[in-house]
């Protein structure tokens, strides 16, 4: 695939966000969709993960359950992304809907501590919807938007995911404290059918589904197309990277445990007469806010300046991954949760930046039959990395290490991928000016 020629830049602003929404039916459905789940899903993990720590006491259960809710998309990814490129996305996206919905309600089941197990399975399978879930709601946008359009769109489901966050999370422990877990797990399967209904709503042609044969129960058992995909993303070099861009966000499985951690142990808020158990509820909500303000901001200021540019996208991940690595270095030493949530906001915003623009890039880069595959194996890639980061910084908290101490390691370990990035810039260009020299 030859590098595709400088763009113009697409303007980042509220009124392009309110024309995209306004004008495309299909995103707007979508974006709606998004919305009601992701405020649900944001309220049912805290609760989840409050429930865990409070009926077992031990980081390592959250972890665990950080594990099974991204570990299993790395195993399944490869089915979820044959069939993503063979039916229609539109089918798949409603069908995984419809069934986290039941799965959800089951978390009732789960009274006390002789049945907290039943989370584990009910986690595990919810996951598994998700994963054919996510790489469809990815590979359709642009079959819904136009090329100009699809930074804009990408850079408002960031915004969108972070405002959710934002606001699922601060609200979360709040709804649990007055409503319960039970209203919480309620609320969220509510969301799932909610987005099934408007995702229903969506009309658009797909490509792939019409130009391929009907998908036939052992065609799950053939790894030809697998292997068709690895060859395909293979013979791109600039392809290949951005597939691993966000397996390079090492900082995402340790910050889930991290805040909760923090938010118990090190950052509770002590209110007035308060009981501490919701005190330490509201200091994780306070750093998981932070966390959706940071990824709210990082998008909204860097895709201004990056616009539809490869070159300036590519830039905007190399800085991206710097930021967090300075913003988890300082989050270790910060003396107070309000400066803690500055560092996390700092963090993230650089986080964010790298999730959205290497999005971009492979939706710009990838043919529609194959898109499937490529999200699938994005997707895979950095939930891989995402619950091997969550269980390391599970043990290591409940090997008596400090979450101070965790926080400040997991930065430096983002120069890791920093560097990485970096270097394949230079080959990038060194490779472009030996092309130049020889025309």
């Amino acid at each position: 695939m030859e590098p595709q020629p400088e763009r113009t830049s697409t303007s980042i602003s509220i009124p392009a966000y309110w024309h995209l929404v306004r004008r495309n039916r299909n995103f707007r459905h979508l974006w709606m969709a998004q919305i009601v789940s992701e405020i649900g899903d944001w309220f049912y993990s805290l609760a989840i993960y409050s429930l865990l720590l409070q009926l077992t006491g031990r980081a390592s259960s959250v972890a665990l359950a950080l594990v099974l809710q991204v570990l299993p998309q790395t195993f399944i990814s490869p089915t979820a992304g044959v069939i993503n490129d063979r039916i229609r996305r539109k089918r798949v996206m409603i069908v995984a809907d419809l069934a986290r919905v039941v799965i959800v309600l089951a978390m009732l089941l789960v009274r006390s501590r002789s049945t907290v197990w039943v989370v584990y399975p009910l986690l595990f399978l919810e996951t598994c919807m998700a994963t054919f879930f996510e790489p469809a709601r990815n590979a359709v946008l642009p079959n819904i938007t136009t090329r100009e359009d699809v930074i804009l769109a990408n850079t408002l489901s960031s915004t969108t995911w972070s405002l959710n966050l934002m606001i699922g999370a601060t609200l979360g422990g709040i709804v649990a404290a007055l409503l319960g877990r039970d209203a919480v797990f309620v609320l969220n399967a509510l969301s799932f059918l909610a987005s099934a209904f408007l995702i229903r709503g969506m009309h658009f042609e797909e490509p792939h589904a019409q130009s391929s044969v009907p998908l036939r129960p052992r065609d799950l058992l053939d790894f030809s197309p697998v292997v068709e995909g690895i060859r395909y993303v293979r013979a791109n070099s600039r392809l290949l990277a951005t597939v691993f861009a966000k397996a390079g966000e090492l900082m995402i499985g340790p910050s889930w445990v991290l805040f909760t951690v923090m938010g118990q142990r090190v950052f509770p808020v002590r209110l007035h007469g308060a009981d501490p158990q919701r005190g330490m509820m509201l200091g994780m909500s306070l750093l998981l806010g932070a966390r959706g303000v940071g990824a709210l901001v990082g998008p909204m200021v860097s895709a201004r300046f990056a616009g539809n540019s490869d070159k300036r996208l590519r830039l905007g991940i190399l800085f991206g991954y710097l930021l967090v690595a300075a913003g988890y270095v300082a989050i270790g030493g910060a003396p107070n949760v309000w400066l803690a949530c500055l560092c996390v906001i700092l963090a993230h915003s650089g986080g964010s930046t790298v999730w959205v623009f290497s999005t971009t890039l492979l939706q710009l880069h990838t043919e529609d039959r194959f898109r499937g595959r490529v999200f699938a194996a994005d997707l895979a890639l950095s939930m891989l990395t995402i619950a091997v980061g969550a269980y390391l910084c599970g043990r290591f908290l409940d090997w008596g290490f400090s979450p101070r101490t965790v926080a400040t390691a997991t930065g430096v370990i983002m120069l890791i991928p920093a560097a990485l990035w970096g270097w394949s810039m230079l080959r990038w260009r060194e490779r472009s000016v030996e092309v130049e020299s020889l025309r």
